[in-house]
């Protein structure tokens, strides 16, 4: 389970809001910003949003990449 940090204080934006984004395809910080309004005001925590970002594919990547099986004939 991920933490409920807040990234962005400006539009109450969560690290476990930009996991959910990053799941459902969003791989840029312009359309989390679309998203979820992240960095879309002061952009103070434009950085630790990209990181959160770049942490939440980079999980998902290592989970999920599991080699391809020849199927039976």
């Amino acid at each position: 389970m991920y933490t409920s940090m807040y990234v962005c204080i400006c539009n109450a934006v969560t690290e476990k809001m930009i996991h959910q984004a990053a799941a459902e395809g969003v791989r840029s910080l312009s359309e989390l910003t679309r998203r979820t309004g992240c960095s879309g005001d002061c952009g103070s925590c434009a950085d630790l949003a990209e990181e959160v970002l770049r942490a939440a594919h980079s999980r998902r990547q290592v989970r999920f990449n599991l080699p391809l099986v020849a199927q039976a004939a």
